[in-house]
């Protein structure tokens, strides 16, 4: 494995990373509305989660899911439902105070987890841009220095998240217009699940 493709592996990670999808929402929304702890925690489980799906893809598991359709379906309704979930609760918790909205601590870390864990493209996306990047056949130091890369990224993107979104021009903004941001981060989180129900 050169340096070069590593590089390569982190730009297109971070261009996935800007692209606003569940995982982007949840952190955001987590961040900004119950401080700088919980969005951390929630981007450490993200990314985790994040990491495991690359391992996953390194050892092969988006042929398990060509093999086994149903797999991939039930993970795809699975991860529809928790999004949808998800963006009920956001809506439900717009009018309420920000302490009485947040997930923190071990709540965050895990709600992290989840979102991507029920995410089965993850997998997928890891695969193709794994093939089009490293050669075949890569050691296991490798592949093993390719998953903890992947994590610390993701990690470092979203704990820089959280570090801005907490400043208090962005935390007394957010509480101006909580109601309105919560609700439109619901919105754009149901739509994102009912994309993954019907997405071919």
């Amino acid at each position: 494995m050169e340096p070069a493709q590593l590089i390569a592996f982190n730009l297109t990670l971070l261009a996935a990373l800007a692209s606003p999808g569940p995982a982007l929402m949840f952190a955001l929304r987590q961040s900004i509305s119950a401080g700088r702890s919980t969005g951390i925690a929630t981007g450490a489980g993200l990314a985790l989660m994040a990491a495991c799906w690359t391992a996953a893809a390194l050892l092969g598991l988006e042929v398990v899911f060509a093999l086994v359709p149903a797999a991939y379906l039930a993970m795809k309704v699975a991860g529809a439902a928790y999004l949808i979930w998800i963006a009920i609760h956001v809506w439900r918790d717009a009018t309420r105070p920000v302490a009485e909205a947040a997930h923190p601590g071990r709540r965050a870390f895990l709600g992290g987890v989840l979102v991507n864990l029920l995410n089965p493209k993850s997998v997928l996306f890891a695969a193709a841009v794994l093939v089009v990047i490293f050669p075949p056949g890569l050691a296991l130091v490798d592949k093993a220095l390719i998953v903890a890369n992947h994590f610390l990224v993701e990690l470092a993107i979203y704990s820089g998240f959280a570090i801005l979104l907490t400043t208090r021009p962005a935390r007394a903004g957010y509480l101006r217009l909580k109601p309105a941001i919560d609700r439109a981060a619901a919105l754009i989180l149901g739509a994102l699940g009912l994309r993954l129900l019907i997405d071919r």
